[in-house]
């Protein structure tokens, strides 16, 4: 059967209506709005802050031969700042050191291998951080969540069935040496990010030249949250508490 004119033009004008509100209600109108990145790091950072106590590892495999500073740090604590826990160093002439230590509010005590007691250290001496200021609320790694920039989404990863998005940053040096002090202040460091749906931090990887002279450095980040409240004293303050 033959349309008339007026009739082919509605036909058409129809199907391209069709056409164009099909594409629409397959498209991204109909997709929920992508999160913001900063809100997301923004809501990570809250979930440390506000936590009751820590658990963190700050570990590198790939310090370059003859670096002297920090392979590891694992350990809790709270926002006092404190931390209690293993610190694990590499030295010139000393080797691979593990190391019981105790940090409260700047102060650091220290206990090597067979020796008695713990004593007081400056871990900037050894090129590492004080493991308590990692913790710290105002300018711990829980700040970087904040201060990185150039942020870009990456590829989503599976960690047993839990989904993780990776947001990819820089952090200004400066921001880095606050907590490693042989950072160097002037580089921008590579940062990639871990957070699960409800925006905690599974896990982060900076990457940068945190020691002079050597090649970068990549330390790998661990850090969760607990509603448990700890309770960390130095243990040379507990010895004169208790006389001994």
């Amino acid at each position: 059967m033959l349309l008339s004119r007026p009739a082919r033009l509605l036909t058409v004008s129809g199907l391209a209506l069709l056409l164009v509100t099909g594409g629409c209600s397959g498209g991204s109108a109909d997709a929920p709005p992508e999160r913001d990145i900063s809100a997301r790091l923004e809501s990570a950072r809250s979930r440390l802050d506000d936590a009751a106590s820590l658990k963190i590892r700050l570990v590198s495999d790939d310090l370059p031969d003859g670096t002297v500073g920090l392979v590891e740090a694992d350990g809790f604590g709270n926002h006092d700042p404190a931390f209690e826990g293993v610190v694990t160093i590499v030295g010139a002439g000393l080797g691979q050191v593990d190391a019981d230590v105790v940090s409260v509010k700047g102060d650091v005590e220290a206990k090597v291998g067979f020796v008695p007691r713990f004593t007081p250290v400056d871990p900037a001496d050894l090129g590492a951080p004080d493991p308590a200021a990692l913790l710290s609320a105002d300018n711990g790694v829980s700040s970087w969540l904040t201060q990185s920039d150039q942020l870009t989404v990456g590829e989503d990863s599976r960690d047993g069935e839990t989904i993780l998005t990776s947001i990819s940053g820089e952090l200004p040096g400066a921001v880095v040496q606050q907590l490693i002090p042989t950072a160097d202040e002037t580089a921008a460091f590579d940062v990639v990010y871990r957070l699960d749906d409800d925006d905690a931090l599974r896990d982060a990887a900076i990457t940068g030249p945190f020691y002079p002279g050597g090649a970068d450095v990549t330390y790998d980040l661990t850090v969760s949250a607990s509603d448990q409240s700890v309770s960390i004293e130095l243990p040379s303050r507990s010895d004169t508490d208790t006389g001994a």
